[in-house]
């Protein structure tokens, strides 16, 4: 897990890194940390690539550790203060811009039906997506769960932000969408939701890939924002109708 860290790895590199080994045994290990959904795997031709899925770790954090610590510290987690800082970066800021990319692989499993968790990401989105690039200003949230739809935040008298265009839907098996999701500028972003059905459980694959004149923040802050909003705000909506506080 320490090695995926910085980015995934194919098997065969991470074989590489354990020469004391074999390679059935790194099969193995990874084998059990994907039944436990602590990694994701993404295939790229005959290329099999690991992601570290971050989400389980954070929910054993919130549940053990982040109760008992400042609140303050978790925010700095938040992709919405990160989308918010982005807004307001003033142009010496942005000359820290490099052309780059990353993609964020997760996986999320919610105690409910496929129907209901797809319910939520679409109808109900107004109801768990905290963030809003209008900060406490107050604004709602839409889902047009169609292609070309739009995945809008209005405050009113017309204006507001596009989060985001569907490209692709099946209901309620996928979802893919294009948007900036609080960067700006030269950047390309897309990402896409796949549920899978299990045993009355369903699984939440999360895939975000952005290019382009990039931050060096926004790799992190956006993974961070999405194990929040999907990990926590979604799972605690879909599986007890808790509501986060919007903001």
């Amino acid at each position: 897990m320490d090695a995926l860290i910085n980015g995934p790895m194919s098997t065969g590199n991470l074989n590489e890194k354990f020469p004391e080994v074999t390679r059935y045994a790194v099969m193995k290990h990874l084998g059990m940390l994907e039944s436990a959904n602590l990694i994701t795997i993404r295939r790229v031709g005959r290329v099999r690539l690991n992601y570290l899925n971050a989400v389980p770790l954070r929910e054993m954090y919130n549940r053990w550790v982040n109760k008992y610590e400042d609140q303050d510290a978790h925010s700095l987690l938040s992709l919405k203060e990160k989308a918010e800082q982005s807004i307001g970066r003033n142009e010496e800021m942005q000359t820290g811009l490099k052309q780059d990319s990353f993609q964020i692989e997760q996986g999320i499993v919610i105690n409910a039906s496929r129907d209901k968790v797809f319910k939520a990401l679409t109808e109900d989105i107004n109801d768990w997506w905290a963030y809003r690039l209008n900060g406490d200003q107050g604004s709602t949230l839409s889902f047009e769960p169609k292609v070309g739809g739009r995945f809008l935040e209005s405050w009113g008298d017309g204006e507001g932000a596009l989060w985001g265009v569907v490209t692709y839907i099946k209901a309620p098996e996928e979802i893919r969408m294009n948007g900036l999701l609080g960067m700006r500028g030269a950047v390309n972003s897309a990402y896409t939701y796949t549920l899978e059905e299990k045993g009355g459980q369903t699984v939440l694959k999360l895939s975000h890939h952005a290019y382009g004149l990039l931050d060096p923040e926004w790799r992190d802050a956006h993974d961070g924002g999405w194990q929040e909003l999907l990990g926590q705000f979604l799972k605690e909506y879909v599986e007890t109708g808790k509501r986060p506080e919007k903001g």
